[in-house]
């Protein structure tokens, strides 16, 4: 499965972006999708997650109530929606597919195939 992120640019603080991650090769919905982040000198930070065939998501504490994750199974695509940006949500954030068990989710170790990456930066 190849995945290929976009959407990513500069913004200012508040302001939103949309990124995109387009899956080929495989069967889209056999894959958790999800996002992660991440900034230099740390380790890949969960963002957020989406079931097989959508409706039920979750968030890191930071994001939640700014980002919405969803899918488009027929597109073959997750959108991470983020709005209110604050200068923390800089850095490169990576779509990821897997199938971890829901309850581990976070654990970036589990997901089998990893996007380019996008760069968000949040700065005035």
């Amino acid at each position: 499965v190849q995945l290929q992120a976009s959407g990513g640019g500069l913004v200012h603080p508040g302001g939103s972006l949309r990124l995109s991650c387009t899956a080929s090769g495989g069967t889209f919905t056999n894959y958790v999708m999800a996002w992660f982040r991440q900034t230099p000198g740390n380790e890949r930070e969960f963002v957020g997650v989406i079931r097989r065939r959508g409706g039920i998501t979750a968030y890191a504490d930071a994001v939640k109530g700014r980002f919405t994750i969803s899918r488009d199974n027929s597109e073959n695509t997750v959108y991470l929606q983020m709005t209110s940006l604050k200068a923390e949500d800089t850095g490169v954030y990576y779509c990821a597919a897997g199938s971890p068990a829901w309850g581990s989710v976070r654990d970036a170790t589990l997901y089998y195939y990893w996007g380019q990456g996008t760069q968000v930066t949040v700065s005035s």
